[in-house]
């Protein structure tokens, strides 16, 4: 009986991963890093400080060579001279940009009625003759928790304290209200607004 002898093959050498994945990877990956982390953002950076200078800047408002705020983030104000913007649900403080939550507290939420009331309560308080419906916007946070402006009709809503505690005509406040009033983009999109912190600059900037 003769023995038949099977003739194995040994299999060919592959070439080591280093250089035949690793290179093409890590030279990928250094390219696109300059492109999308370097090259892009600057281009895009550049661009927006050419044609847009102040919104690229972060829409500082300058009061006396000092920056006191953004067009873009709303302050807290409780003084009844001064018009009140938005409640914040932020923490640790109202208004903090590092931290843009909303409430995430539902319509059945108690504490949602309760902040809610909290608020009427302030406002009554602060001008006991206005028995006017409080605004919608003057009584619940926004989404972000930084929404700098308020509505027409709740600025509107404010303005007869504002000027009784000033000791100015009605009139001159209600035209600050109406120069401060943005429109909608190109008077389609979203819906007026006041700016709060620009208003209440502009009342202290008021001759009486």
């Amino acid at each position: 009986m003769q023995t038949q002898l099977k003739t194995t093959h040994a299999a060919a050498p592959q070439p080591p991963l280093q250089q035949g994945m690793l290179r093409p990877a890590l030279t990928l990956f250094v390219a696109l890093s300059i492109v999308t982390g370097l090259l892009y953002p600057g281009l895009v950076t550049g661009i927006a400080r050419t044609v847009f200078p102040h919104e690229a800047a972060g829409s500082l408002i300058v009061k006396d060579g000092k920056v006191v705020g953004s067009e873009l983030i709303g302050q807290p104000f409780s003084d009844p001279k001064y018009f009140w913007g938005r409640l914040s649900a932020t923490a640790p403080m109202p208004y903090n940009a590092a931290a843009s939550v909303g409430s995430n507290l539902g319509p059945t939420n108690p504490a949602l009625t309760d902040a809610a009331k909290a608020r009427i309560d302030a406002l009554r308080e602060a001008d006991p003759g206005n028995d006017k419906p409080v605004p919608v916007d003057l009584v619940t946070a926004s989404g972000s928790g930084l929404d700098p402006h308020i509505s027409p009709a709740a600025a509107q809503y404010q303005a007869a304290r504002v000027a009784r505690l000033r000791g100015v005509p009605v009139a001159k406040v209600e035209a600050l209200i109406a120069e401060n009033t943005r429109s909608p983009g190109l008077d389609i999109f979203g819906e007026p607004g006041v700016n709060v912190l620009k208003l209440n600059l502009a009342l202290d900037a008021m001759k009486p």
